[in-house]
């Protein structure tokens, strides 16, 4: 069975990681369960692309893959041979590592920083990876991070390799409040097994870490970057999430 793999330099993130497990992983569970986030329509898209794009047997690497739940199901009857898993949470990870028991395939996971082992991994430059899946995680950075980011997974793609986005998308007339206000509005309406307590709980988390872009700011930063191709394979009907193909 595979190992968690924890640098020394995350031990302190870690603690960090653990007390937001505790406090906020029933809330988020039931978000899930109730497929607030549209994790259902997005992943099963997902699926196909894996299914059609990759006959070869490829290499994923999963950027804040929590407990991998719907990685694992996405990865059901695909041609994948080997999977990392990077996420801070050490309690989400070892869930992870059961979860994607189920696939026939090499398994690593790594606790950590997922800019930290990026960067590790472009100095090291061995690893190189067919697919790189990044689900609601690349908004916690600030447009600068994003930009420098999204240069150094271009540098460790495989030829043909795709960078797979899965996040929350501003429209193109919105800033970062106006995008804010409008998610919490749909929250309010529409999770409505949310107590007082949970919806609280999503509305500062929202505040004080997410940074969502437009998706024309995405675009441009993959071309600064020579990716060849960028598409759109989802986008919600509230118009706040998004599934992107950097190619």
């Amino acid at each position: 069975m595979s190992s968690i793999i924890q640098p020394k330099s995350s031990e302190q993130a870690s603690l960090g990681s653990q007390e937001y497990f505790g406090e906020q992983w029933k809330v988020y569970q039931k978000v899930l369960n109730n497929n607030y986030m549209g994790h259902g329509e997005i992943y099963c898209i997902l699926h196909e692309l894996l299914v059609s794009y990759f006959q070869k047997p490829f290499k994923m690497l999963d950027l804040g893959c929590g407990d991998a739940s719907f990685t694992a199901q996405v990865l059901l009857d695909t041609n994948i041979v080997s999977y990392q898993g990077v996420d801070l949470s050490i309690p989400a990870l070892e869930i992870a590592k059961q979860n994607m028991a189920i696939i026939q395939c090499d398994t690593t996971f790594t606790q950590g920083n997922f800019s930290e082992l990026v960067s590790q991994l472009v100095q090291g430059q061995q690893d190189r990876f067919d697919a790189i899946l990044m689900s609601f995680a690349l908004h916690h950075l600030h447009l600068e991070q994003k930009d420098c980011f999204i240069g150094q997974l271009k540098s460790l793609l495989a030829s043909g390799g795709i960078f797979i986005l899965i996040d929350i998308v501003r429209q193109e007339e919105e800033d970062r409040e106006s995008y804010i206000r409008r998610y919490l509005e749909g929250i309010q309406k529409h999770w409505s097994l949310l107590t007082p307590q949970e919806y609280s709980m999503v509305e500062n988390h929202m505040l004080s870490s997410d940074f969502p872009e437009t998706q024309q700011t995405l675009q441009e930063i993959s071309q600064k970057y020579n990716f060849t191709r960028f598409e759109c394979l989802y986008c919600d009907p509230q118009d706040t999430t998004q599934l992107l193909c950097f190619y």
